[in-house]
């Protein structure tokens, strides 16, 4: 990850698709499965869970104040619980929304968790699972409304998942 990939001190890699995944293997095919959309080399990044989590506690342990007021910061948190659980990543310049939304498909058969646009003023969820809650509003007091949760949302009722229906 770049330098100027960082929104004060925080991991935004601004026009970027950014796809986590269970295991190495599934990286591994999603990466494959990229092929046919002609990528230069440039423009798509494998990180281990290892190199994430190490990149990202660099970033916590050294984010503006200013972090904190978009979402960057609750991302980041909830990034780091996943690569600490040993998901792997790959980060691809998207260019267009279209275009993410193909990325997105490409990887979706292949285990991908996450997989989130970076826009200017917008981090938006490509892949829907069943069980997602709709998005909603975020703020710094709520935290992100990602649907991969870091463990420090709290104990919110309007963040807890529903619950079944009784039978």
């Amino acid at each position: 990850m770049d330098r100027e990939e960082r929104s004060f001190g925080v991991f935004k890699p601004e026009g970027h698709v950014v796809i986590s995944f269970p295991s190495a293997a599934q990286a591994d095919a999603a990466q494959a499965a990229l092929q046919p959309l002609a990528l230069p080399a440039d423009e798509l990044r494998r990180y281990s869970d290892a190199q994430m989590l190490a990149r990202l506690d660099e970033d916590l342990a050294h984010a503006s104040p200013l972090a904190a007021l978009g979402q960057e910061m609750n991302l980041a948190k909830a990034q780091r619980e996943l690569a600490a659980r040993g998901y792997h990543w790959l980060v691809v310049k998207a260019g267009d929304d279209e275009f993410a939304q193909r990325i997105a498909a490409a990887v979706r058969p292949h285990g991908a968790e996450r997989a989130q646009l970076y826009g200017r003023f917008l981090i938006e969820e490509l892949i829907e699972h069943p069980g997602d809650l709709p998005q909603v509003a975020e703020s710094p007091d709520r935290g992100l409304d990602a649907q991969t949760r870091s463990g420090e949302e709290g104990e919110r009722a309007d963040l807890r998942p529903p619950e079944d229906p009784p039978r």
